[in-house]
């Protein structure tokens, strides 16, 4: 299997494999999308739509990309995220937030929320909980949807802690490679034992957690981020924000503000 070709999981017989993706680019040169085929024998197709990428993002001004903000638990993610959609949204760009609490309300709910609208067989079968197959599924999901919101020419933020490099690395190659930001908030386990604001941390050290990550469960940072962000409360949100959006100007995803 090649380093370099993305993988995609896909659902088929009824159990949870990664099968491999073979892609090709679009023969219009004009056009680098990466097109999938599945490498399977069902009849799944890609479907080109007649409003393009291309024209969604001149209708917006501005380039669709994803931002995945990753970091420990209480690292300002989240918090970073919203603030910066906040200021995007002044500038007039159009974003989208996945944030990870949310999105285990619906996407990706877990087996006992399922459990009380689908059953207990469907349940257990797509619930999500957060051993390390499950969060693998957590993430392509999050990757699958943040891909579609910048190919319709959104800026979408996402705030994981993601901590797995080989989930986040997945993600990008799923993608083109200029449309994938991953940010590292990078804040020091200590910082964000003391923040604790749901108290995870307090009931990791106490026991009451199993494998929560940053403590008996490992972080792996970015090795090559294209950006990382300091957020040990020495700066204020607003300003670690500006720092992004400084960056999206230099890129060329955001025009310069007037």
């Amino acid at each position: 299997m090649s380093g370099n070709s993305p993988l995609l999981p896909f659902n088929h017989h009824g159990t949870h494999r990664l099968q491999q993706l073979r892609c090709a680019f679009n023969p219009n040169p004009n056009r680098t999308q990466l097109i999938p085929h599945m490498s399977n024998d069902t009849n799944v197709t890609w479907h080109e739509h007649r409003v393009s990428r291309e024209d969604r993002e001149r209708l917006n001004g501005h380039r669709g990309c994803v931002i995945w903000f990753t970091g420990l638990s209480g690292s300002g993610k989240s918090t970073l995220a919203n603030v910066l959609d906040h200021m995007l949204s002044k500038r007039g760009a159009h974003t989208a937030v996945l944030d990870g609490d949310n999105v285990r309300h619906a996407l990706n709910a877990g087996t006992n929320m399922l459990r009380e609208t689908h059953g207990d067989e469907f349940a257990e079968r797509f619930g999500l909980g957060f051993t390390a197959i499950d969060r693998e599924e957590n993430i392509r999901r999050i990757g699958a949807v943040a891909q579609l919101f910048c190919e319709v020419g959104l800026i979408a933020l996402t705030a994981f802690i993601s901590p797995y490099r080989i989930d986040r690395n997945r993600v990008r190659k799923s993608m083109r490679e200029e449309d994938f930001i991953e940010i590292f908030v990078d804040t020091p386990l200590s910082v964000c034992e003391e923040r604790d604001p749901k108290g995870l941390y307090k009931k990791a050290r106490a026991g009451e957690i199993k494998h929560f990550t940053g403590i008996d469960d490992p972080y792996e940072a970015p090795e090559s981020p294209e950006l990382v962000i300091h957020a040990d409360g020495k700066r204020t949100p607003e300003a670690l924000a500006e720092e992004v959006i400084d960056y999206l100007v230099r890129r060329a995803i955001l025009p310069a503000a007037a």
